[in-house]
């Protein structure tokens, strides 16, 4: 292993992405920045007209779309360049400069949604008969009106919007913290010695079969973490005092209620995901978690644990370009259209795949309207790497058919929906690795994968969401967010779900750290809510087949036309039903039920 992690610079060019696909030269960008701001007076002459009549509404709609997809075309390019190198000041300039740019543009355009919310009731529902071109708008407008009690005067929210930027501050300020500064001790292990980075630790470390390594590095990523733990946290209680003194101008009853609105989700909703799983998923992940120290004979299980692999002898190392093939292979009963999107993500370098200084952690998929998307991960040669791919290159293939059949603004679903298309692909590859042999090994193996796909959906992110839900609980109450309460609460919510299992440490209590989720919004529990349905589909998918895969697809080619409970519908899955999120449990259970067998099978053998 090399004993330094590269710059930027230094990374082979094949493994970046090319973002020459959206603009040539900082040249173009500077160009194209400035005429969308230039641009805004095609907008702005339709302020104070809005009343007039729908087909001024609808010139004024039309207008504003328009300028918005190239804004977010010009905002995606600054917002790439800084997540490849966060380090690089040129970036963080950019990305200062577009943030004022977008700002100052959005500022100007709340006259839309004051205008439209001051007509007379009625007005909207006349203005869609009168005009047919609305109808797009149609869905929009309606969501709109229902935030009516909510909205200010239009001075307070163009005030408000100009001050997005300040508003990003503490998300700003975590990611300068966890990707320019933050550094890490090397480890020396068995004579050798190990560079350690947010990267390295989280996609080899962290699931390295290695007892002594995986340990020392999650020492030694501690330690990083422990030097920023109240800068974090100040950071983070900033973020949440945000939300709660919004929630509370605007007249809800709760942050959660404010945050939920946009999801089109109900409290109950929200609750029945967090609650279900946490109650019922537990046993069944504590039973993995003893299998998981027995096989591993660990006298004790730590937190830095429970990704090591059960059988490292039978853990095949998959290169990039192998992960590529399978992924596409995987996903070719989705058809030709789809395939299509998949070939050209991994042969068009859509996908940034290095390793570097500077880079943000974790993998994410940025679809720009209009253009195609684009993936960010760090590659390490195992198959969990193959699953994350599957898993954004599914958000690649959903967000761009959606954007094939609807205009930019039915185009995104609710987040409620939003990682059910991802997780579907990682289901899907599982399926493809499983019907290459009926050998008891592979198959062990390929429900190991499975396992880290619901560990990362149903635990890592269910109980970030828990989380959430206790600090904004105590926030709503003005009690203060400090980095110990964030780490007592977090150690409260990994013991509640594993119990004794699990020897709780300071350095677990730290997770809360890790993620930068917190920071949008009601997002983690999402992850849950996600694979809820993917896996509900994946079960009607092996029963009906082909016509289970035709209404998966159109229901992808719908984005966001429809709530998250009728694109549920639209599939054959009833998210309404309880019954639809204990399945999901259930299946998790027979997974590891059956992994047990399998190593008990080969022990008495």
């Amino acid at each position: 292993m090399s004993d330094k992690v590269l710059t930027r610079a230094e990374v082979p060019e094949s493994s970046t992405w090319n973002l020459e696909h959206l603009f040539l030269s900082e040249e173009d960008w500077n160009k194209e920045l400035e005429l969308v701001l230039q641009s805004a007076n095609e907008v702005t002459k339709f302020k104070g007209r809005l009343g007039e009549s729908a087909s001024i509404l609808l010139e004024c709609l039309n207008a504003q779309e328009d300028i918005m997809q190239r804004a977010r075309k010009v905002g995606a390019y600054a917002y790439l360049r800084q997540t490849e190198d966060g380090t690089n000041p040129d970036n963080q300039a950019r990305s200062a400069k577009s943030g004022d740019a977008l700002t100052k543009l959005a500022s100007e355009f709340t006259f839309i949604e004051s205008e439209i919310l001051e007509l007379e009731n009625g007005t909207i529902e006349r203005y869609l008969e009168e005009e047919s071109g609305l109808a797009d708008f149609e869905r929009s407008l309606k969501l709109l009106l229902e935030r009516k009690p909510h909205s200010l005067s239009p001075e307070t929210e163009k005030v408000l919007a100009s001050l997005a930027e300040v508003h990003g501050a503490p998300y700003r300020t975590y990611l300068r913290g966890k990707l320019a500064d933050m550094t890490f001790e090397s480890v020396e292990v068995n004579g050798s010695s190990y560079p350690v980075s947010f990267a390295s630790y989280e996609t080899d470390y962290e699931m390295n079969a290695d007892t002594e390594l995986r340990r020392s590095s999650f020492a030694s990523f501690s330690r990083g973490l422990h030097a920023y733990r109240n800068t974090f946290a100040e950071a983070y209680a900033a973020e949440v005092k945000r939300q709660v003194v919004m929630s509370r101008l605007r007249g809800y009853d709760s942050v959660t209620e404010m945050l939920l609105k946009p999801q089109q989700v109900t409290e109950k909703m929200y609750s029945a995901i967090l609650d279900t799983i946490q109650s019922e998923l537990a046993p069944h992940m504590r039973k993995y978690a003893e299998l998981k120290k027995k096989l591993l004979g660990l006298d004790t299980l730590y937190y830095c644990d429970l990704k090591a692999p059960l059988d490292p002898d039978y853990s095949p190392s998959i290169t990039y370009e192998e992960a590529c093939r399978t992924v596409q292979e995987s996903l070719s009963v989705l058809g030709k259209e789809y395939g299509e999107i998949v070939g050209a993500a991994f042969t068009q370098r859509w996908v940034d795949h290095a390793t570097n200084i500077g880079k943000s952690t974790g993998a994410f998929c940025a679809s720009i309207y209009g253009t195609h998307s684009y993936i960010l991960m760090s590659w390490s040669d195992n198959m969990r790497g193959a699953f994350t791919l599957a898993h954004e290159v599914g958000h690649a293939g959903h967000l761009m058919l959606s954007e094939r059949y609807q205009r930019m603004v039915n185009s995104r679903p609710s987040l409620y929906f939003i990682e059910a298309p991802s997780t579907m692909n990682e289901l899907l590859l599982a399926e493809h690795l499983r019907s290459r042999s009926e050998d008891k090994r592979l198959r062990r193996w390929v429900i190991m994968q499975l396992l880290n796909t619901y560990y990362h959906n149903f635990v890592t992110h269910l109980l970030e969401g828990e989380l959430q839900r206790r600090i904004y609980s105590r926030a709503m109450n003005d009690e203060a967010i400090t980095a110990k309460v964030l780490s007592d609460l977090k150690g409260e919510v990994l013991s509640g779900f594993w119990g004794d299992t699990l020897e709780m440490t300071e350095d677990a209590k730290l997770t809360w750290m890790r993620q930068p989720h917190y920071y949008m919004g009601l997002y983690p529990y999402t992850y849950s809510a996600g694979l809820t349905l993917s896996t509900a589909m994946m079960q009607i998918i092996r029963e009906e087949g082909q016509p289970a895969i035709d209404r998966w697809l159109d229901t992808l080619k719908a984005g966001g036309s429809q709530t998250p409970l009728e694109l549920a519908r639209m599939a054959g899955v009833d998210m309404s039903d309880p019954a639809t999120i204990r399945s999901a449990v259930e299946y998790v259970g027979s997974l590891i039920d059956e992994l047990c067998e399998l190593f008990e099978e080969e022990t008495a053998g």
